[in-house]
């Protein structure tokens, strides 16, 4: 997050896979269902004089703790209330600015890791953010500690397209090689197969690319944010091919797809009609 898959025609983020919009703390994707033994202890009160310092940028005061998906509220348990709490609050603005303002986007889900840095669900948070800032050495390094945190998010393609993002294509393409990748299916898979196609891109292989779009073989009735950068990264690559008349019949699938308006398919029909 996310270029979208160097040509996925999503507004943000700046490059290719998810993300697509994971949220952190709001929407499941963001962060880990699970994580760790989930010891959870008795909450225990800090005295005034040890409460943590205050941190990160101001928490609007709608924001709500309880907005926060169970699951992340889950990992939290081991912290004393109040901390918690005010964690809860940082990821929750976080996964409300990251469309509109990443950048303090970014700044929340710090604040959460200055507070509890050995939580894999903050940490994917920070990792998220820093990607859809396009911070891809930062947004790699948390995003593959939330991985050794315990993270069962599915997590490759966004790791495999910051590889990309600190130009290492090869490297990105030897992830998805892995038995990690081959246990991915539905829009998982899709997302590292844009990824993928995007590494082969970056390298000039853009027949590669073409191919590894079509295996498996698209269907244009599919709908979704998925299908609709699935369709508009499969045209952009038709077109780079110098094959336009193909192109412009996947971005209009790429338009029909697009029932959330996350790609510019309608303008490029513009452009080449």
């Amino acid at each position: 997050m996310p270029k979208e898959t160097q040509g996925g025609g999503e507004r943000r983020p700046q490059r290719g896979s998810n993300a697509g919009g994971q949220r952190p703390g709001r929407d499941h994707r963001s962060a880990p269902r699970v994580s760790g033994p989930q010891r959870a202890r008795r909450a225990q009160p800090r005295p005034a004089t040890d409460a943590p310092r205050d941190t990160g940028p101001p928490i609007p005061a709608e924001i709500d703790a309880k907005q926060l998906s169970p699951e992340i509220r889950g990992e939290l348990t081991t912290l004393d209330r109040g901390t918690a709490d005010v964690i809860a609050r940082h990821l929750v603005a976080a996964g409300e600015l990251l469309d509109d303002d990443p950048e303090a986007a970014l700044e929340h889900a710090r604040a959460a890791r200055a507070r509890a840095g050995r939580i894999a669900a903050i940490r994917e948070a920070v990792g998220i953010a820093a990607y859809h800032c396009g911070d891809w050495a930062q947004a790699l390094a948390e995003l593959r500690a939330a991985r050794r945190m315990g993270s069962r998010s599915p997590l490759l393609a966004l790791i495999a397209d910051c590889e990309r993002g600190i130009g290492r294509p090869e490297r990105a393409i030897e992830l998805a090689r892995s038995a990690e990748a081959a246990q991915l299916s539905g829009d998982d898979a899709d997302e590292l197969r844009m990824v993928v196609a995007g590494a082969r891109s970056d390298m000039g292989q853009h027949e590669q690319a073409l191919a590894i779009l079509t295996s498996p073989a698209l269907d244009p009735s599919q709908t979704g944010q998925t299908a609709a950068r699935l369709f508009y990264t499969y045209a952009e690559t038709l077109l780079t091919l110098g094959r336009p008349a193909e192109a412009l019949e996947w971005f209009l699938n790429a338009a029909r797809a697009d029932v959330e308006g996350v790609t510019d398919a309608e303008e490029r029909i513009t452009e080449l009609s």
